[in-house]
Order: structure tokens, then sequence, then C-alpha cells
């Protein structure tokens, strides 16, 4: 069994479209894996695509049909089977071998097999690929077939390619065309192992010590060149430390499609989301070799097909049996409660194949470092490299993987439906290894669409997708693998929303996930706290990315929030003045761009740890929130905590604080206000609660003691006297409930927004020391200091600092400590504590200060 990758020597030409002549009738060297956009980049014959308003200059990409050439040298080694395969077309195209079409394939999201040995020949063959162009050939699928409803201005949902590539309301257009994944040869004889599920379950009590797992192993074959006879399928289980544990074969006839092994793991260490307990990951390995017929004539030989990964046991469901409050949605991990603490993923490039291994883990590092536990794979982009889910299975990151539908009304006519049926059983088989991955979601948005959307009117009784939802997607779910949870979509409220105008809406707070978006397109982010939701999968808040992200890619002179470049980098609908209506009433109007920018990343970062304590603070009536969004396809304003450029935005850290296992939060309560302590760890906390009413100079003006506890996994709410409360001055005082040893030590209560607080604009004093190959800088509060934060990229796009939004009462110090990218000899110490390095709330107050 040889596969030969069939990765170099490649170029690139354009077919038809609208070529401009520098690059007309050129073959341009091409990589494999690889897209066009990143070839004609480094062939120098566009500029980045990110940069500046490069976008529409080169939408002709897009329009026009590319072909990938190589040639390559081939023996006959033998074997009776030589398949071409292809991991990832993207995406229409047509596929010859020495001039015969050999494959027409027309779905970025699976792979395709095609036995090629009658069009090879001895020595040199030339393989070429020709794509359609992308945009033009979804158009003509609406000629065809009729238009369908969708978002955005591409009719994405015409073809089975990456959604967002055709831009979003944070991503840049980019459809293109390339060998997206690996292409090669795969010579064989006798037998393959075409796929394995090695599905788990675990057969005791899952919490107890000493559970038994089960390994149960389908293996699908694949057989050619052999008549009669027996294979030996063996599966082999090892330990995470690499000792065999439980081992099973079983003989099987040639043409036998599948072989199914079970194998017992005794005592085996259970797989655990992070938090939660640890994430052993036990090692299989199947073989399909020639039986030994007792002469060593059937020993192992080169006909012999092998098949390594790496599972994780343990059990999930999802509990939605309705209650008093309507239908929950409960994570379970091995029939424990998991409190989603989560982040919805994009394609972390739009040129995907730039995501490495590396970048992969450092996304994922992200996720881990800021307390999240679970990332929602979202329907418009891809289903991610095995090195994704490879990097959560470690973490303990728990994977809601949505099929690939978002925003659109999708066609079950034939047409798309034999795609869409391939590719979900290859995604879900593909997947079943990894532990992480615990929920299939159906779609993005679509039956809340078709409800809410003016869908129906436009549809007028033709097919829209609800057939995938709720019949062929969780058949084949059942059928591949019957270990995960399955949804029909994100919002759903585990109704029929469908069936009559009287039934539960499919975003209904009180019913399953819901989606809150009315906070960022219309209303004041204290709205969130109108929402008693039980499981919140989609809510987000805007702010631009780091200052050497924005200022690197974004060249108007001057530097404007409705500059031409600026806006191009900002593609939500009227994306800049709901970032302006979004302050009003938080915070002063910023009086430069850098205060601009530095009070719309502030804000973002408040609405989004208002909403996040909010839903917290209604455990276990809340059971999860999942912020839009983790991270970013390119250099833009958006949702994303982390920016295209790896930096950390001040939602990054808002989120590692509300995301903390313990958890203060003051939350109003009926006329008063109460202290809510949630404790998602495994140890009960007991001790006093210290409530006192400050003045920002840090006078104490009355102080109660409160004797709180909170259980194992549990929350509590402590009720704040009444006197504390109504006597406080919202313009100039604070409540502080102080709690030494519980999560971050105290919680704090602003009665005013930071427009309406007699703050101090310069409420604090600074030290900077260095420390081998970082500085120190230390902040000491004279007066309440909200959101303390270093914008260190400013002064080197490098830099690195390890906290920021620290909010200090008078006396109070913090140090951050900074590194640059040669360590401390690149920064200016100085320039650390400048204004526009070093950043607080109160600071936005000079502009408006007497």
């Amino acid at each position: 069994m040889v596969f030969s990758p069939l990765h170099d020597d490649w170029t690139v030409e354009a077919v038809t479209g609208p070529v401009p002549d520098a690059v007309a009738g050129r073959r341009v060297p091409a990589t494999v894996p690889g897209q066009v956009h990143t070839d004609l980049l480094a062939a120098g014959l566009v500029t980045d695509p990110f940069d500046g308003d490069a976008e529409s200059a080169q939408q002709w990409i897009g329009d026009t049909s590319w072909r990938f050439s190589t040639t390559f040298t081939w023996h006959d080694d033998g074997s009776v089977r030589h398949d071409l395969v292809a991991e990832g077309l993207d995406t229409v195209a047509v596929v010859e071998l020495n001039g015969r079409v050999v494959a027409r394939t027309e779905n970025q999201h699976r792979s395709y097999r095609v036995d090629v040995r009658e069009a090879l020949v001895e020595g040199r063959n030339t393989l070429t690929v020709t794509f359609a162009a992308p945009v033009a050939e979804a158009e003509a699928r609406v000629e065809l077939h009729g238009a369908l409803p969708h978002v955005n201005h591409h009719p994405f949902n015409m073809l089975r390619k990456q959604a967002s590539s055709f831009g979003w309301d944070w991503g840049i257009d980019v459809a293109g065309a390339g060998i997206w994944r690996p292409i090669g040869l795969d010579s064989w004889s006798g037998v393959r192992i075409a796929s394995v599920r090695p599905l788990v379950r675990v057969d005791e009590a899952p919490q107890s010590t000493g559970a038994t797992g089960t390994l149960d192993a389908r293996v699908a074959l694949e057989w050619d060149g052999v008549t009669t006879g027996e294979r030996r399928v063996a599966v082999e289980v090892t330990s995470p430390e690499g000792d065999r544990v439980a081992e099973a074969s079983v003989d099987v006839a040639v043409g036998t499609a599948e072989a199914a092994l079970e194998l017992v793991v005794p005592d085996a260490r259970l797989w655990w989301p992070l938090g939660h307990g640890d994430q052993p990951l036990y090692g299989v390995r199947v073989t399909a070799a020639p039986v030994d017929d007792g002469a060593g004539g059937g020993a192992p030989d080169a006909t012999t097909a092998s098949w390594t990964s790496r599972v994780g046991f343990r059990t999930v469901r999802v509990d939605t049996t309705p209650d008093a409050d309507g239908t929950p949605f409960v994570v379970l991990v091995n029939e424990r409660v998991v409190q989603v603490r989560g982040a919805n993923w994009i394609p972390d490039h739009a040129f995907v194949t730039e995501i490495d291994r590396d970048r992969y883990r450092r996304r994922v590092a992200d996720a881990t470092e800021a307390n999240m536990n679970l990332l929602r794979v979202w329907g418009g982009g891809i289903y991610e490299s095995d090195d994704f889910y490879d990097a959560c299975d470690e973490a303990g990151v728990l994977v809601w993987q949505d099929f690939l539908f978002a925003c659109a009304a999708y066609a079950e006519e034939d047409w798309l439906a034999v795609e869409v049926e391939a590719e979900a059983r290859e995604a879900i088989t593909r997947l079943s290894p990894h532990p992480s991955l615990v929920i299939w979601n159906g779609n993005n948005e679509n039956i809340w669409g078709f409800v809410d959307w003016g869908w129906k009117a436009e549809l007028q009784g033709r097919t829209w997708g609800d057939g995938y939802y709720r019949e062929l997607l969780p058949r084949l779910v059942a059928e591949l693998d019957g270990t995960r949870a399955y949804s029909p979509g994100s919002p759903f409220s585990f109704g029929d929303p469908l069936a009559s105008s009287d039934e539960v809406h499919p975003n209904d707070h009180r019913h399953g996930t819901m989606h809150i978006w009315d906070v960022w397109n219309r209303r004041d982010y204290t709205a969130y706290r109108e929402y008693p939701a039980r499981f919140v999968s989609e809510f987000g808040f805007q702010g631009p990315p780091a200052w050497s992200t924005l200022v690197g890619s974004v060249h108007d002179e001057p530097l404007d929030p409705y500059g031409h470049q600026m806006l191009v980098h900002q593609k939500a609908e009227e994306g800049n003045l709901k970032l302006e209506r979004g302050m009003q009433g938080h915070l002063p109007a910023p009086a430069t761009i850098e205060d601009w920018h530095w009070a719309t990343q502030l804000n973002q970062a408040a609405a989004i740890r208002f909403g996040v304590e909010h839903f917290r603070s209604l455990a276990p009536l809340n059971t999860g929130t999942i912020v839009w969004q983790l991270n970013d396809d390119w250099p833009v304003t958006s949702w994303a905590a982390v920016d295209f450029d790896e930096h950390r935005k001040p939602l990054w850290f808002a989120l590692r604080d509300c995301y903390a296992p313990r958890l203060a939060t003051i939350q109003p309560r009926g006329d008063s206000l109460a202290v809510v302590l949630l404790n998602d760890v495994d140890d009960a906390w007991a001790g006093d609660v210290v409530l006192r009413r400050t003045t920002f100079a840090g006078d104490v003006l009355d102080e109660v003691v409160v004797p709180g506890a909170v259980g194992s996994r549990g929350s509590v709410e402590l009720t704040v006297p009444s006197p504390l409360v109504d006597a406080l001055d919202p313009a100039a005082e604070l409540l502080v409930a102080v709690l030494p040893d519980f999560g971050s030590g105290r919680a704090v209560w602003d009665a005013a927004e930071v427009v309406d607080q007699r703050l101090d604009p310069d409420p604090v004093a600074t030290e900077v020391v260095r420390d081998g190959d970082a500085w120190l800088v230390t902040v000491t509060a004279r007066s309440y200091a909200r959101d303390v934060t270093l914008l260190v990229d400013v002064l080197d796009p490098r830099a690195t600092v390890d906290r920021g939004l620290v909010t200090l009462l008078a006396g109070e110090s913090a140090t951050f400590r900074v590194a640059g990218r040669d360590g401390a000899a690149s920064l200016d110490p100085d320039a650390l504590v400048g204004r526009t390095v070093l950043r607080h709330a109160n600071g936005l107050l000079l502009a408006v200060a007497p």
C-alpha cells in the first residue's frame, strides 16, 4: 500500500473570465495544497488581498475559471489499483489525467477517490484540474434552479463551498479556487481500509472509578484484485502511556464490506472537559492483513492495510426534557452537567490553507486561557483539519460542530442533496474518533430565518433545507455515530416551530438555544438583562482590532472611522454607526481616532462582560453561553476576541475574567441587589462576604458582613442589605463585595456608567522596572480607576502583555508584564506609560473634563 503525494511542480493559469493583461496567458507557479489568491500573491501579480481596498480590485478572481496543472513520473509497481485521491477540491472542477476526464467534482467539503489505472501511462503523466469560476457558477445555478433566500450578496447556497469565502459581515469576499487539501496516488491491492469509526461507550457508572470502556470499531473495507480467501482485521488499543490494554481480531471473507469488533478496556480512565478532570487519550490501531496459514505464507506483507487514531472514553448527552421554566439545554459529559463557557469559531484565515497545526493550537490556547470549555464550529465555514480537533481533544475543549448550512435556504432536490449526504457521511465518519466533539448541529439560523425573515412567502412551497435538518442529518448521525447529541439548528426550541403559528418560536429564550442579535443591531447592551435565557449559543458586540492590526491594513489619511479603507474593513451593515450608538450613555464621545479606537474596544468588552455575567448569574436556569466570536479570518472590525494578527483584544481579557470558574458578580434582583456566587469547581466554599459602600477616593462609608456558602458546581444569591443600596451615590460611590479566597476576590457594582461618574481622569501613578527580557509596569490607583489596560502593540506589533481591563480601587496596585518582539530591548519604558499605551476608562473623560 503506497500513497504518493502529488504536490510538486504545479502551475495555475486563467482559462476564462475578466482577466487582467498581466495575468492573461501566464502559467503561474502554484502551491498544492493551496489557493489561487495566494499563488497570484506569491507571483507578485496581485497585492495583499487584505490590504487597503484590494478586495474590490480583485473581484475578478472569483469571476475567473482556473486550471491547475502538473506532470509527474509514474511506474507500475504491480499494485492492482491506482486511485487518484483528492482530499479537497474547491469547488466545481473537471479532473483530467493525460487528457482523459477522470472526475467531475462539485463539493469543497468532501474528498474524491477515483480509480485511474486505465488512464495512467508509464513515465510522464499530466494531471489537470480545471475549476469553474465560483461566483459565475453560483449565479448560473440560480438561473437553472431558481433563487433561494440568503444573506449577503452572492448566492453561496447554490454551491457546497465555504459560505464565508463569498464574504460575510466580518469576512472578506475572496471566493476563489484551489486544490486545498492533499492530492495523490494511492496504489494498493487486495484490501483497503476505507474508513474506521471507533465509537466508544462507558458501561459502568461514568462518575465512578474503574469504569469499563468499550470500543466499538466499525471498519469499512474495499477490495480489488482478490476473489477468494480471508483477511484478518485486528484492532489494538493502547493506553495514554503506550501500553497495550485491549486487542481483538476477526477473519473476514473477501468482499466483506464492514467488520465490527468490540473491545473492552477495563479500568478505563475517563476523558473530561477542561476543569472537570484529565484528558487521557487512548491509541487505536487497525490492520487488515492476510491470514497466517501456519507456514508463513500468510504473514503480513505489502498488502497489509493500517489505520491509526486516538479516542477518549466518555459519555455525552444533551438533556432537553421540559421543565417548569420551559425547555433546558443541558450538556452532560460522563453524566456531569457542564456549565458551558464558550465561543463561536470561524475559519482562522480567509485562505484556509494558510492555517497550520501551530496556529490551531495557538487559537485553542486563546480559548483555554480565557477559561473557555467549548468552541462551536459555525456552519458557514469548513469541517476543520484534524489538527483543530486534536488540539481540542488534548486541551479538554468541547466541540459543537455545525453541519455546513448558514443563514440561507438550501435546495433538497437531487442536484444538491446527493452531495449533502456524501459530505455528511464523510464528516461524521472522519470526526468520529475525537472525544472533544460532543454535539452535531443541523444548521445556523436557517429555521429561524424561515420563520422570521420572510422566507416562507419568498419560497412559495419550495424546499429550503428542513428535510436535511429534521430527517437526513439526524438519521445519518444515528446510523454512523450514535454516541453524540444532535440538534436540528441553532437557535432551536426543541418543539416543532414550523407546525403552526401557535407553536413555540425557534428563538424563544425559554426553550433550548437562542441567538441574541437585537442588542448589537438596535438596542443598548443593558437589554441583555431582559432575557432569562436557558442557553445562549450566539450573541456578540463589535470592536476594532488591535491598533497595529488596524493601521497595518488601513491607510486612510487622516485615519477616520468613516474613511474609505476603514469601511472596507468594516463589513457589518452600518457597523460604525452601531459602534457609536452602542457607546452612548456609557462612555464619553471620543475626541481623537486613538480615543475612538480605545473606547470602541472598551465598550465591546463592557457589553459582553455585562451579558455573560447576567446569563451566568441565572444558573442553573441558564446552562451556557457561546459568545460570537473567538477569532477573525482577516484584519477587520468585528465581534472577535482575538484579532487576525493574534492580538488579544480587551474583550479577551473581559472573557477571561467573567468566564472564571469561580465568579462573584453583583446583579439587580427586584428592587435591590444580590451578590451571586458561581462555583464551577468541585470544592465547595464558605466564608464571609464583606459588603462595603466606598467613595472613589477609598473612604469606607458603610460595611456589612454577610455569611456565604456555595456547593460544588453550584450557585447562590446573597441579598445586599437595602441600606447599602439605598444610600449609594451613583456618581461618586461604589458597592464592593470582598471575598478574599473566592475567584478574583471581589465584585464591584457601578451604580452609574462612566459618562455619569465623577471619576478622576488621571487616577494612577506608575513604575516601570526591567525583569530580564520583560518590563514590569506597576500601576497604583490614587482613586478609583476603571479598566486599566496597556495597548502595548501601539509600540511594537509583536509585544504582549499578560493582563488587561484591571479595575483598581483607591490604593490598589496591579503589575503588568510586557515583552516585546526582541524582549525588553525593543520597548521604550517611558512610552509604556504614555497616554496612547496606558489606557483606562477614566482617561476618556479628559475630552469632556472642565
